[in-house]
């Protein structure tokens, strides 16, 4: 089993975001808050400075403006009606869902600023795919 562990500020919001806006069930209310989302499981706790099993780490949740170097890929069968009710949940987007070829994709963060990706194929699934980024 592969798990995602988040630091998160406020457990119970989080917990509720992951269980409310992407259909996800409690398994674990606190001490940590696990919910299962598909076939994975998310994790959550609060921050905290080393331990002896990880000695010079400290975990925080990301501040705004943080570069990303992780996120959730979720991937969904009809993302208009995903986007429609998850904005109705309260969840906030980057932008609407866009057609990329390959797939129609939008981005989202969660309470903590953790960026997540949902997307639907749609073009990947008869051998379209997205145009290359111009080179830089």
């Amino acid at each position: 089993m592969l798990t995602h562990f988040l630091t998160v500020r406020d457990v119970a919001v989080s917990r509720d975001f992951y269980a409310n806006v992407l259909g996800g069930e409690v398994v674990l209310p606190e001490n940590p808050a696990i919910v299962q989302v598909a076939n994975t499981w998310i994790i959550m706790n609060p921050g905290g400075g080393p331990t002896p099993d990880k000695p010079g780490v400290v975990l925080r949740p990301p501040e705004p403006g943080d570069p990303v170097s992780t996120f959730l890929n979720v991937r969904v069968a009809d993302i208009e009606a995903f986007y429609a009710a998850a904005t109705a949940h309260g969840a906030e987007f980057l932008t609407e869902p866009l057609d990329r070829k390959a797939e129609i994709r939008c981005y989202m963060r969660d309470p903590d600023g953790y960026l997540i990706e949902v997307g639907q194929a749609t073009g990947m699934l008869h051998g379209v795919f997205a145009d290359r980024p111009a080179p830089g």
